[in-house]
């Protein structure tokens, strides 16, 4: 019983984590978006990189 109780709250996490990281990611394309417009390249290299941190972890709990 414990065992099923515990994968149900990793289940839980991991969906919790993966909703985070979406809102994560469509918050820095914004960002990303903006700093283009506005031809900011510093705010541009920050964002890409918070986008491939973000990348990466979506890769490592295989949700892309």
């Amino acid at each position: 019983m414990k065992q099923v109780m515990n994968t149900s709250k990793s289940k839980d996490l991991r969906q919790q984590r993966l909703a985070v990281l979406r809102l994560e990611l469509d918050y820095e394309l914004a960002v990303l978006f903006e700093a283009m417009q506005d031809k900011n390249e510093e705010l541009q290299v920050k964002s890409k990189e918070k986008l491939t941190k973000i990348r990466e972890e979506l890769v490592r709990m295989k949700a892309i």
